[in-house]
């Protein structure tokens, strides 16, 4: 299982508790993706680097390829386990690297996006207030809305199988939803 979504989402609780009921290893590709970025030729410091001199928005593009080259890897090293794609790792500005990653991903049968709730307005509200409290980041960065980019870019909805909406769940519940599903 593969589960992407907005910073906030949940991919990482409802993704350990998912692969601890069902005995599988928890992969955070956001925990392991620097070997993989090195393998493109790329680094978080580099992508420090570059952030400083074109802006957030210029560097996330820049760094496409390496997040994509990410997720391939990630998918093919951990065959069988339960994954979670920050993010970055599911919006693609070129078409060519969102095929390669949507191939990539088919490998697993269930690729799910964790959204609060159906309602977009609904979801980046709550999505923006997790992680403002959890993070202390509202991801309005240089005057652009990453959070509302991640929920709103089409590629991240190509990817995915199915959606779940978590709305009011507890991670142990939307764990159950995601098995029932599965």
């Amino acid at each position: 299982m593969v589960l992407t979504g907005p910073a906030g989402a949940g991919k990482t609780t409802v993704g350990r508790e998912v692969a601890s009921v069902v005995e599988r290893p928890f992969v955070d590709l956001d925990a392991v993706a620097e070997e993989y970025y090195a393998e493109a030729g790329w680094s978080l410091a580099r992508l420090r680097t570059r952030i400083a001199a074109v802006g957030r928005r210029a560097a996330e593009t820049e760094w496409e390829p390496a997040r994509a080259h990410a997720v391939v890897r990630a998918a093919a090293d951990h065959p069988g386990s339960v994954l979670a794609l920050g993010a970055g790792h599911t919006c693609y500005t070129d078409a060519g690297r969102l095929a390669t990653v949507r191939a990539a991903l088919r490998r697993s049968a269930d690729v799910v996006r964790l959204l609060p709730s159906p309602d977009r307005d609904t979801s980046l509200r709550v999505l923006r207030h997790r992680c403002l409290t959890g993070k202390d980041r509202s991801w309005v960065i240089d005057g652009h809305d990453f959070l509302a980019q991640w929920l709103d870019d089409p590629a991240a909805q190509l990817l995915s199988t199915r959606t779940v909406y978590t709305g009011g769940e507890t991670v142990a519940d939307t764990a159950r939803l995601l098995l029932r599903g599965a």
